[in-house]
């Protein structure tokens, strides 16, 4: 079987390069296509797959480009005939269906990385008006499958399947390193970490889409309830320019003095969680996100009820919920944390069991593979088991 990716993005996405993989051990022809060059072209590569570079995501930054991209799509689709079409992003769905039309006999997947189109009118309306009946929906969080349900998008055509990860890569951490490089001391030690997103005007968003303008308004109770307390953010502003990094810092020095430290971004994420006493997650859309991350490092969790969130944060089981945008609600659940060490440990070990089991990529990718396979009529020896959502 001949599958095309498509995905927007060289300096990113690593969850749709694991699944790749995955799907390269399993013996699928797989050509990933890019409007940019950048390093996870090489990671593709070794797994096996070919890249191309073309215009496959609409540029609606850049409207006068939109006849050349839809050319290079249909161009690209009538050379390589695959088999199927699997995209990863909106921007590359709505390039991929305008170019070909409602009518084009191949199967097309659209796999939601996250809700947050779904949440305004003008996009939901697009992606709904430009599917055809060779369209298909994988939503990566039961809230993306039931909302394509309401939609009006049949059952048969909206699987669930959660992008998968390395489970083992945050096994066996040794706490102490963060601290001593902060030289922090033994107070409680909560996080961030995540993308700062800058608020979309065009979305109507007045905050940053990772919530940390929430985080860091919760942490005034935090501080004056536990004033040895210290907090990290770990990241950097995703895309080009830094201004709502700056700002977020600046906030911060203004709520907290010293006691909020920007990390940047690193690559030692593991064993910075099990360093945090607890990690904060207070998106306002998101799939499961970083949760998905401090849960197999088995950090005590507190996350928004948004969107995928709640598939694996289950309030009082593996962690705590709060609603998005409140940030005294998430101080309060931040505080019942951390009075209660030894219960938010319990509910970190059941969320770590659970994450191992729904986000091994091992699994998560055979399920595309039976996926294609239901698509396609040809179960490619993998058992659907309870994939369809």
């Amino acid at each position: 079987m001949q599958v095309l990716h498509l995905v927007k993005t060289m300096h990113g996405a690593a969850w749709a390069w694991r699944q790749i993989s995955v799907l390269r051990e399993c013996g699928l022809d797989v050509t990933i296509a890019c409007p940019e060059d950048g390093p996870m072209r090489a990671r593709y590569e070794a797994a096996g797959a070919s890249v191309v570079q073309a215009e496959v995501a609409l540029p609606h930054r850049a409207p006068w480009r939109i006849p050349s991209a839809l050319r290079q799509v249909r161009e690209l689709v009538g050379d390589l005939k695959p088999d199927l079409i699997h995209s990863h992003f909106v921007t590359t769905t709505l390039a991929l269906r305008l170019a070909l039309g409602r009518s084009h006999p191949t199967p097309r997947i659209f796999q939601v990385p996250g809700p947050l189109h779904l949440g305004n009118a003008f996009f939901r309306r697009a992606d709904r008006l430009t599917m055809g009946p060779q369209d298909y929906v994988i939503g990566s969080c039961q809230w993306t499958c039931r909302k394509y349900r309401e939609l009006g998008v049949s059952a048969d055509r909206v699987f669930l399947s959660y992008y998968g990860t390395d489970v083992d890569a945050y096994s066996g951490q040794q706490p102490g390193a963060l601290r001593a490089e902060l030289a922090v001391g033994s107070g409680p030690l909560v996080g961030m970490i995540a993308w700062m997103y800058p608020p979309k005007l065009l979305l109507g968003q007045r905050r940053g889409l990772k919530g940390h303008e929430d985080f860091l308004y919760a942490l005034r109770q935090v501080f004056s309830a536990h004033p040895s307390a210290r907090a990290v953010i770990v990241g950097q502003q995703w895309g080009p320019g830094r201004r709502y990094q700056r700002q977020l810092q600046a906030l911060a020095t203004r709520l907290h003095g010293d006691k909020v430290l920007f990390l940047g971004p690193r690559d030692d994420v593991p064993s910075i969680y099990a360093d945090l006493d607890l990690a904060l997650h207070p998106s306002l859309s998101e799939n499961v996100g970083g949760a998905v991350e401090s849960l197999l490092a088995a950090c005590p969790t507190v996350a928004s009820n948004v969107g995928g969130l709640p598939d694996l944060v289950q309030d009082g089981v593996t962690g705590w919920l709060v609603p998005p945008r409140r940030p005294d609600l998430l101080a309060e659940a931040m505080l019942d944390a951390l009075a209660h060490p030894e219960e938010a440990h319990r509910r970190a070990h059941r969320g770590r069991e659970l994450a191992r089991v729904m986000f091994d990529v091992n699994r998560t990718g055979r399920e595309i593979v039976a996926i294609y396979g239901k698509l396609m009529g040809s179960p490619q020896g993998v058992a659907l088991g309870d994939t369809i959502a």
